[in-house]
């Protein structure tokens, strides 16, 4: 089982402290830091100093970590055109020497397009699946060829498809709880495929489905990975996790039911559930950037009896 660690930087965060919390988790033995990919806050938090982009980002932290994989849950695809981010990412990649993913999603958040002038497009989920024929077609085209694509939103004439990633397969990550269309584009382009915030038994269900839809595909069920993301409040007693809940403005029974809270065993015995449906990796969704001591009791005490 692999932990990964999954950020909300628009909530309130310096690029200082996401580096802080990267190092950390790559010190600590976590497989992976993502991000989410917001220019707005949520909720009640204040979202001082003000929104990081995602790709920016990750673009210092590649050059400031040395093993720790580097993503997105999910980057937005109203915020790039297609062709710009594959040059984005493949750079990326290379600066970090091969260790990036790419999370890609069609965008929902009306209120941030709107709070910096991005257009909101009524059609989104047609447009991300010409996003993912793109970008992965661009990192696909060999050197020295061309890319062309005719599509509804985007149309590409002659693109050297250039700069290639680092790696051979930038892995692609699609995610949702939609019962046709995300399974099938999940079947289509994704190396994983992750639900967020899901019950075991939505989980056991949307697995399923992409694998009964990477089966009509042609493909292997087990090709793609599949992964939960879940918010995370560990303790080593009942005191120290309320405490952490009400850093996050949470509650603990609530935390319990949605997310993986409690003492370090509740929380291996509630991701020994979703392993049992077949996840393979949890991205622990950190809501308290500045509680490092948190990062080190999940490493200590759950990531340990996982290993």
């Amino acid at each position: 089982m692999d932990l990964r660690i999954f950020t909300e930087p628009q909530q309130g965060a310096t690029y200082d402290t996401l580096l802080t919390v990267a190092k950390a988790a790559e010190d600590l033995g976590f497989d992976a830091f993502f991000r989410s990919d917001h220019y707005l806050r949520m909720g009640s938090a204040d979202g001082l100093p003000g929104p990081t982009d995602a790709w920016i980002t990750l673009a210092g932290l590649a050059r400031e970590t040395k093993r720790i994989r580097l993503g997105t849950l999910m980057t937005a695809g109203t915020f790039r055109l297609p062709g710009v981010l594959a040059i984005q990412v493949a750079q990326v990649d290379q600066m970090s020497g091969g260790r990036v993913e790419l999370g890609l999603g069609a965008g929902w958040f009306e209120e941030e397009h709107k709070a910096y002038g991005i257009p909101f497009p009524k059609e989104k989920f047609a447009r991300l699946e010409e996003q993912l024929e793109i970008v992965t077609g661009l990192w696909a085209t060999e050197v020295g060829q061309t890319f062309d694509f005719d599509g509804k939103h985007y149309q590409l004439t002659d693109s050297p498809a250039l700069p290639k990633p680092a790696q051979s397969k930038v892995p692609v990550l699609i995610g949702g709880h939609g019962e046709t269309r995300t399974p099938r584009l999940a079947a289509q382009f994704a190396d994983e495929f992750n639900i967020p915030f899901a019950s075991v038994e939505d989980s056991e269900r949307q697995f399923g489905r992409v694998r009964a839809a990477a089966e009509q595909a042609g493909r292997q069920g087990d090709d793609l990975v599949y992964s939960s993301a879940l918010v995370v409040c560990v303790g080593k007693d009942d005191a120290e996790v309320a405490r952490r809940a009400a850093v996050i403005g949470r509650e603990v029974d609530e935390l319990k039911a949605n997310g993986l809270a409690g003492s370090p065993a509740e929380v291996v015995d509630k991701i020994g559930r979703y392993e049992a449906v077949g996840a393979s990796r949890i991205y622990l969704q950190c809501l308290d950037l500045g509680d490092l001591d948190h990062l080190e009791i999940i490493s200590s005490q759950v990531q340990s009896q996982l290993s």
